[in-house]
């Protein structure tokens, strides 16, 4: 019997650093050749850059949840499918140092899934993704039998939505209380797709932009976004909004949270999940939405502050600290 088990992605990591990694902003011609940010991340076309020291890291939605759970003292597993090759030996043996199960399933055709990261000296990123076993999950291969735990983190990357159903009246029949953080794949469904797992799920965790796609939305419009979004969940709405913090709403009132200040943004890949499994393991610690706030956004603070999506998860002892004791909160009640 775990505490949490996760399902969803794990990948092997590398990021690249080099000063001759730069960001051009270029409105005007890039929106035309199809850069919707109107932003690239550019380098000089045919030569040889030197960069840093490659860094090597475990990634993958399902696998940094775990980590997190795993360091703050909790009963960790986590379902993944990986290759059956060095990568995912390299995965398997991360997760096992972390003291998280890992109930994996091997594919002995297609590879590990792999990324590789790209970053500015500013901390913008790029992320190279091979998606690799991870993006196809079969029936088969979801250990249904072991999956006994008190609480499922769902990270569902490209898993199929007829099996994720599956999934989720598997765990509801006994009785464990499910969190999402859906992928991108799950959030360009839209709600009517989804609006039947959303209903079912006792937690569900999106960021702003992610909530303002899946609500049909105007980005802009912060308030009409988390009204829709928390009408769409019956369970713990949670929207975070990067610098500008999170909002919370159980239903009966509505939690605004601002951010830690951070020394130094070096790398944001990870934030996401941080938070998302950080705010989870605060709610099992102490069933207080004040509480996995605190967790969630220290957690998420320290992740960015180092490179790679595992490096700065927190330890339980590490909350204890002067820095994380108080975070700026206001409550009111959901009118």
């Amino acid at each position: 019997m775990f505490d949490v088990v996760t399902i969803g992605t794990a990948t092997r990591d590398v990021f690249l650093t080099s000063p001759l990694f730069k960001v051009l902003k270029d409105p005007k011609h890039l929106l035309a050749l199809g850069f919707k940010t109107g932003e690239a991340e550019c380098f000089a076309l045919g030569g040889k850059l030197d960069v840093n020291k490659p860094i090597f890291t475990l990634g993958g939605g399902a696998a940094n949840a775990a980590v997190t759970f795993a360091r703050q003292g909790l009963k960790a597993a986590v379902v993944i499918k990986l290759g059956d090759d060095n990568l995912g030996e390299a995965v398997m043996s991360d997760l096992k140092k972390e003291k998280v199960t890992p109930l994996v399933s091997l594919d002995k055709n297609v590879g590990t899934a792999y990324s590789t990261i790209l970053i500015t000296p500013e901390g913008e990123r790029t992320i190279l993704v091979y998606r690799g076993a991870s993006a196809d999950f079969k029936k088969k291969e979801i250990p249904f039998s072991k999956l006994r735990a008190n609480w499922a983190y769902i990270v569902p990357g490209n898993i199929d939505l007829s099996l994720m159903r599956e999934i989720i009246a598997d765990l509801r029949k006994k009785g464990i209380s499910i969190a999402m953080n859906p992928s991108k794949h799950y959030v360009e469904m839209g709600a009517t797709k989804l609006k039947d797992i959303l209903n079912k799920i006792q937690l569900v965790i999106m960021n702003r932009e992610e909530a303002s796609i899946l609500t049909n939305l105007d980005y802009k419009k912060e308030r009409a976004i988390f009204k829709k979004f928390d009408e769409l969940v019956h369970g713990i709405a949670v929207l975070t909004d990067g610098r500008n913090g999170s909002m919370v709403s159980d239903g009966r009132y509505i939690y605004r949270a601002g951010v830690f200040k951070d020394k130094k943004v070096v790398d944001r890949t990870g934030a996401g999940d941080a938070f998302g499994s950080g705010f989870v393991a605060g709610l099992i610690q102490k069933h207080d939405i004040n509480h996995a706030l605190r967790v969630a956004s220290a957690n998420a603070t320290s992740v960015v502050e180092q490179i790679g999506a595992e490096e700065g998860i927190l330890r339980r002892k590490d909350l204890e600290s002067n820095r994380f004791k108080y975070l700026d909160l206001d409550v009111e009640p959901l009118g």
